[in-house]
């Protein structure tokens, strides 16, 4: 078997122009006929079933060949959004690694493609333990670090690249995830769920929770990014003149977008998925490299490979187009 050297994902972010990250996942799962998602591992489980596990490669497949058809380094995350230890026990699957079988089966498809594999960075994912769009049910600092150091330790141990806690609602368990994640010794992102306003779900304003983190936990996030949020949403936050400021334009480094540009609240109860072209997804979301610098862009709810490949196209095509600055 071939044994990749693989470009660490630090490096990636300090030579490449800009990262393509995959887009959504689960919600393209819960939409596959024949496909039955956990009710508490979600996707996670999926890894052992045949059907489940084509249906985990299809899509990471269609992912992998957009990047390396527009040679962009791409953003991968482990199917361990919801895999922590007490919902691995729900699940009735404590004897298993989940988390490492998920990486495993991922970076098995990655090493699958030869010389681009060195340009593909997979992150063990992570989030809270309650609903993502409920700050109230986020946990307190301390309770979160010790909570959330199973699913890092593991996730580490199977050997990931980086670690990446996303679609955050909360100070408190966003610092607590952090310290959870920076004791691995791995590098790590945090990545919340931001208001137009510039603040996160729970009130607190962008510049004071990048600072709060930054100052509390040794060694800090490599960066912060914003994912389960669409793009004119997360350039309102980050222009904000009292909730975003320097610091926030600094150490936000990427969007994972929404096609849908609404609330949590309202995404909460819609009825159905709200899909933007793909098209207008790729130039609005490229626009954020072009324009704002971002280094890490991808998708979230409503996206597929369509919205990918048309942002992948938008960012190749415009890399060496320097009026696409302007």
């Amino acid at each position: 078997m071939t044994t990749f050297t693989h470009v660490s994902f630090q490096e990636l972010l300090a030579t490449s122009p800009v990262i393509l990250g995959e887009g959504a996942v689960i919600e393209r799962l819960r939409r596959s006929p024949g496909i039955q998602l956990d009710e508490h591992v979600v996707n996670s489980a999926l890894v052992y079933q045949d059907k489940g596990r084509t249906a985990l490669e299809t899509i990471a497949r269609q992912y992998l060949e957009i990047g390396r058809r527009y040679n962009l380094p791409l953003l991968l995350s482990t199917p361990t959004w919801r895999a922590g230890r007490d919902r691995i026990a729900a699940a009735g699957l404590a004897g298993r690694d989940l988390n490492g079988d998920n990486f495993r089966f991922l970076a098995g498809l990655r090493d699958s493609y030869g010389d681009y594999a060195r340009q593909v960075a997979i992150c063990g994912l992570m989030s809270c333990r309650g609903d993502a769009y409920k700050p109230s049910e986020a946990m307190p600092a301390r309770a979160a670090a010790e909570f959330h150091s199973w699913q890092a330790n593991a996730l580490a141990a199977a050997g990931v690249d980086f670690l990446l806690a996303a679609t955050l609602p909360a100070l408190s368990e966003a610092t607590g995830l952090a310290r959870a994640q920076a004791a691995t010794g791995l590098p790590y992102l945090i990545s919340f769920v931001v208001r137009p306003e510039g603040t996160l779900l729970d009130g607190t304003p962008l510049t004071d929770a990048i600072a709060a983190i930054d100052g509390a936990v040794s060694p800090p996030p490599l960066g912060y990014m914003i994912n389960c949020t669409h793009a004119s949403i997360f350039r309102s936050a980050l222009r904000h003149e009292n909730n975003s400021s320097s610091l926030v334009r600094k150490r936000v480094i990427g969007l994972l977008a929404n096609t849908a540009a609404l609330s949590p609240e309202e995404l909460e109860v819609s009825a159905q998925l709200v899909e933007e072209a793909p098209d207008t997804f790729g130039l609005s979301v490229s626009a954020l490299y072009f324009k704002m610098g971002m280094k890490v862009l991808g998708g979230c709810c409503g996206t597929d490979e369509r919205h990918i490949e048309c942002l992948a196209r938008e960012l190749s095509t415009g890399i060496q187009s320097p009026d696409k600055r302007n």
